[in-house]
């Protein structure tokens, strides 16, 4: 059902944790199934210096958090805003159906981060990183 790179990343999550001295945290997620992703980004001289994660969810939901933070991780801002969950689904070698919300969710963490971060900066962040989807509509049934 989970190709090996999805197992892996779940078994072995990278860039796990907090970043105190972060300065974009985003957070994303659906309650109602279970998947919240928290991303903690490090950004200097618009480089994205560290990225770390949190996130409360299914196997699938912690293997493309973590995969999210190794496709940004020494990446420019813009680069990292390019990241689609499409992306991280193929880093993964694919995801069940079913599943696919957990990528959407990994691509907007990335994307509140960096929304977070300019909004620090006092800047508006909608015109540079879109409208933020925070929850997914489609996890009817999905962590069941």
């Amino acid at each position: 059902m989970y190709s090996e790179k999805v197992m892996d990343h779940f078994a072995n999550p990278r860039n796990v944790g907090e970043l105190p001295d972060a300065n974009g945290v985003g957070e994303v997620g659906n309650p109602q199934c279970g998947d919240i992703m928290r991303m903690y980004l490090k950004i200097k001289d618009g480089i994205i210096e560290d990225v770390k994660f949190k996130t409360f969810g299914c196997g699938a939901a912690i293997a493309t958090s973590s995969m999210a933070t190794v496709l940004i991780k020494g990446k420019t801002i813009d680069e990292a805003l390019k990241l689609t969950n499409k992306a991280v689904m193929e880093a993964l070698d694919g995801l069940p159906p079913v599943k696919i919300h957990c990528s959407v969710l990994a691509e907007q963490a990335v994307k509140a981060a960096v929304a977070d971060y300019y909004t620090r900066l006092g800047i508006d962040p909608e015109p540079i990183v879109g409208k933020i989807q925070h929850d997914c509509h489609d996890c009817e049934g999905c962590c069941g």
